[in-house]
């Protein structure tokens, strides 16, 4: 296990970048222009069955728990974010334990993919539309609609689902923020979840 942040992200980037063609494309895009992936990250998500003992290796790492978030309760799910300055947030979740969690698509995910793996990472851009036009025109699709009104402080949407043995592995979030607004919204972080269903 590396034991700075410094190597963190890029083992774990360089790995989802092997399971995901959107996000792949994209940075090597950003390489050309020197811009690079990272600089664009806004969050990684980390899905595993116990947050509190996952995020035991990103505390280690510096990076604290966002109490002004405070815990963040889905319908079926839950998640903490941790925070380092200069680095972006790590969004870790897990399902519900017992029949609130039933349903939930991250403990299959989790057994079929571990917790060492990012499930997405979220790039901050300007204008979701402008950016959703670009990467189509490189033949990406995107799952669901935007989640989000104009104006609004939070704009999200993934891509098309990638697949692994014909089972969802790993989807590119784009995310539009306003007015400072770094948080994340329940309702919308788990209508996102929902457009990966299938």
């Amino acid at each position: 296990m590396n034991s700075s942040a410094e190597n963190f992200f890029p083992k774990y980037v360089d790995n989802f970048l092997t399971g995901n063609s959107a996000a792949r494309n994209l940075a090597e895009s950003l390489k050309i222009t020197g811009v690079g992936l990272m600089p664009l990250v806004d969050h990684c998500t980390l899905r595993t069955l116990d947050v509190d003992e996952r995020a035991l290796e990103v505390i280690n790492l510096g990076f604290q728990y966002d109490e002004s978030i405070g815990v963040l309760e889905f319908d079926k799910w839950w998640a903490k974010v941790y925070r380092k300055p200069g680095y972006p947030a790590l969004f870790i979740d897990q399902a519900f334990s017992g029949e609130r969690g039933k349903g939930s698509l991250i403990p299959g995910w989790v057994k079929a993919y571990g917790d060492e793996c990012f499930h997405h990472i979220a790039i901050l851009v300007e204008d979701i539309e402008i950016a959703m036009t670009a990467m189509n025109s490189q033949n990406v699709q995107f799952a669901g609609e935007i989640v989000g009104e104009h104006g609004s402080d939070l704009r999200q949407i993934f891509t098309k689902p990638e697949k692994r043995n014909g089972e969802v592995y790993s989807v590119l979030e784009l995310i539009e923020r306003h007015n400072g607004y770094a948080g994340f919204l329940p309702p919308q972080a788990d209508g996102l979840m929902e457009s990966t269903r299938r």
